[in-house]
């Protein structure tokens, strides 16, 4: 089988196009590949495929590159970052690679789900930053998610100024190499911690009241990274449309501690990563604990309430509720 050739350019290296090999290198189509790296518009024409590079973005030729006058392509209409080589192949390749390293369907619903999440919290940090899109722009708000640095850490494996760069082509498969661990390392996170998590508030949320009438207690059956997933799912479930004085959020979310020998009542912050909770639990149980706040809030099994009320602590499950139900109505 004839190897399928990847051209890139020479010369220093970036996260972006590294990434984009990795990519490609992931695909049914160009998983066989060996990659050259020029700049020689004649050799580029012989490659089956061509990345950050040649001044043509054209995926029925499978030409990525964003570096021409006029180009403007994003990820999505909700998006304004422009893409780098490394977001056009993902744009156009990522379910597909992403159902491989999950080895699900790619027609799966959750493929898609993740699809734009590995965007969103991976790829368009480094679509940014190769193309000099400030984080900060002039709002309080950041542009994009940034967590890896890698695009720093990427820049560092070329050679210094005063050392040959004779290993150039080396260096860069170390760089594809620690794009690529790093890119399928976040899509199992998502794939296997994050998105079991989002399934299992989407089914507090959906029995919350089973729990208490008023829909603003959830309980999970399991502790979980939730409280991103329950500002998301307040959001699909339409919880945010009514007038907000009629709003029904979520207040108190219960889940068992990582041994199961107590339960964890958890006041849900006033937004994702928010100090000041909706409601916390009552003043006048803060900084109490065992049977001291037993006796305060005529509840058996009572641990401690945080002082700050963001967080509280009973024996049992039906005792962390009772907390809830008790500090709701207060």
């Amino acid at each position: 089988m004839v190897r399928k050739l990847i051209g890139t350019h020479n010369g220093t290296f970036h996260c972006d196009e590294a990434l984009a090999v990795y990519l490609l290198g992931q695909t049914d189509r160009f998983q066989d590949n060996q990659v050259v790296r020029t700049r020689d518009p004649k050799i580029l024409e012989t490659c089956d495929v061509v990345v950050d590079v040649g001044g043509v973005y054209d995926p029925a030729t499978f030409r990525f590159d964003h570096h021409q006058r006029g180009f403007s392509e994003v990820f999505s209409e909700k998006h304004t970052t422009k893409l780098s080589s490394a977001g056009l192949v993902y744009k156009h390749f990522g379910r597909e690679i992403i159902a491989k390293i999950l080895n699900l369907a790619v027609e799966e619903s959750t493929v898609d789900m993740l699809y734009n999440k590995v965007y969103d919290q991976f790829v368009e940090a480094l679509d940014a930053i190769d193309n000099g899109i400030s984080r900060y722009p002039a709002d309080i708000e950041p542009k994009y998610s940034e967590s890896t640095n890698l695009p720093a850490r990427v820049g560092q494996l070329n050679p210094w100024w005063n050392q040959s760069n004779s290993d150039l082509d080396e260096r860069f498969q170390r760089a594809v190499a620690l794009t690529g661990s790093e890119f399928t390392d976040r899509v199992r996170f998502y794939g296997l911690a994050w998105l079991p998590a989002y399934d299992l508030v989407a089914r507090g949320i959906d029995a919350r009241t089973s729990v208490d009438p008023s829909g603003q207690i959830m309980v999970l059956e399991s502790g979980c990274p939730w409280k991103e997933h329950v500002y998301n799912l307040e959001e699909q479930r339409g919880l945010l449309e009514p007038a907000e004085a009629e709003r029904k959020l979520i207040i108190y979310v219960i889940y068992p501690e990582e041994t199961n020998a107590a339960w964890r009542v958890q006041a849900v912050g006033v937004d994702n990563g928010s100090f000041e909770s909706r409601k916390a639990l009552p003043e006048a149980w803060r900084g109490f604990r065992d049977e001291e706040l037993s006796e305060k809030t005529g509840i058996e099994g009572c641990i401690f309430v945080h002082a700050s009320g963001f967080i509280g602590g009973n024996k049992t499950k039906e005792g962390a509720i009772e907390m809830a139900r008790k500090a709701l109505a207060l």
